[in-house]
């Protein structure tokens, strides 16, 4: 069965992983879960991840996940774009998550990038996903 959301699934698994205290999680591998790993990574949500590739293409991401004190560092992890209702803003009209203490992962025309990154950059995009 064909996957329609890839990204939510990622998110899906990063939050239930958290939810059973998991030290990592497995993931299907794709260029845009690796970029917003990326941007988890750079903005200290998650320890780090790592590729393992299969053959014919396959690949797969170990995600280690981050606590402190017992409890997970992501304490909120949402997608807001979804397949079948796209969400786009502006510079202008982005929110801000937590008042500035989470952020918003954003797919742009430079690529996928936090949102204190695209407001540096005056470039808007599609809204990935909101991390708290």
């Amino acid at each position: 069965m064909a996957m329609t959301d890839p990204l939510g699934d990622m998110l899906t698994r990063i939050r239930n992983a958290q939810l059973r205290r998991r030290p990592s999680v497995l993931t299907p591998g794709s260029k845009l879960r690796a970029r917003v790993l990326e941007v988890l990574k750079s903005e200290g949500y998650i320890r780090d991840y790592s590729t393992a590739e299969f053959g014919n293409g396959r690949t797969e991401f170990t995600i280690e996940l981050k606590y402190f004190d017992g409890q997970p560092v992501i304490r909120k992890i949402e997608r807001v774009s979804k397949p079948g209702r796209r969400v786009y803003m502006s510079i202008d009209t982005m929110p801000r998550v937590a008042d500035g203490l989470g952020t918003v992962i954003l797919s742009t025309s430079r690529g996928v990038m936090a949102d204190h990154d695209a407001r540096e950059q005056n470039v808007g995009g599609e809204v990935l996903c909101k991390v708290f």
